[in-house]
C-alpha cells in the first residue's frame, strides 16, 4: 500500500462513515473496513478499478468529481478522503469546497511538485520529471495541475479551509526531518487533514 495510505489511517475514527473520492481498486478503503470497521464508500470512473472494488465486496459509486458530488447530503460523511487525486481533477477548488460540504472533515494526499528531485530534474534536463513516483511523461500523465505545498496552503486560506493537520512523507518509512522541516523543497508527499 502506498506510504500516504498508511499515513492517514490515524486520521479516521473507527467505525466512522467515509467517502474514498477516487477509491482506485479500493484497496484501502477495504482495509479501512477490515482495520478500523469504518462503514465506507468508494467513488471511481475508472471502470477496471470498480470491477475489481466490487469484486472486493466494497459499495462503489461510480461518478466523475469534476461533475459534482451534488449527489451527496451535507455532512453525509465523518472523513472525505482524496489520496493523490487532487492534481488529476479539473477543479480541485470546487472538489475540495464538495468534500467540505459532505463530510465534517477531509484528508487529501497529492505529490509536492516542487520537490528538489523535480526542480533539479528540470533544470538540468530541460524536461519534465519521469521517476518511480511519477512514472508518466508529460504527454500520459494524468496529473493535470501541479501543486505544490505552499500552493495548497496559500487555496486553504483562500477559501477558509482549516488545516487541522499535516504530515510529510519522503521516499522511505521513517519521519524525514528535512520534509517536515521545510516541506516545499523536501516532502515527495504532502498529507493534510482540513476541515471548515
Amino acid at each position: 500500500m502506498r506510504l500516504d495510505l498508511t499515513h492517514i489511517q490515524r486520521w479516521i475514527e473507527p467505525g466512522s462513515r467515509v467517502l474514498d473520492l477516487g477509491c482506485g481498486n479500493g484497496e484501502f478503503l477495504q482495509r479501512l473496513a477490515k482495520e478500523r470497521q469504518v462503514r465506507g464508500l468508494g467513488l471511481e470512473i475508472d471502470p477496471d478499478k470498480i470491477t475489481n472494488a466490487v469484486s472486493r465486496g466494497l459499495d462503489i459509486v461510480e461518478q466523475d468529481m469534476d461533475a459534482g458530488l451534488g449527489n451527496f447530503p451535507d455532512q453525509s460523511f465523518d472523513t472525505v478522503v482524496m489520496a493523490h487525486a487532487l492534481q488529476a481533477v479539473h477543479y480541485p477548488d470546487r472538489v475540495l469546497e464538495e468534500m467540505l460540504r459532505i463530510g465534517r472533515q477531509g484528508i487529501v494526499t497529492f505529490p509536492n511538485f516542487a520537490h528538489w528531485r523535480c526542480r533539479l530534474y528540470l533544470g538540468s534536463r530541460g524536461r519534465m520529471p519521469v521517476s518511480r513516483f511519477m512514472p508518466y511523461n508529460w504527454y500520459d500523465t494524468p496529473n493535470i495541475h501541479f501543486c505544490t505545498v505552499t500552493d495548497f496552503e496559500a487555496l486553504c486560506e483562500e477559501r477558509g479551509i482549516r488545516i487541522l493537520a499535516r504530515d510529510m512523507v519522503g521516499n522511505t518509512q521513517r519521519r524525514p526531518l528535512l520534509a517536515s522541516a521545510w516541506p516545499n523543497l523536501f516532502a515527495v508527499t504532502a498529507i493534510y487533514l482540513i476541515s471548515r
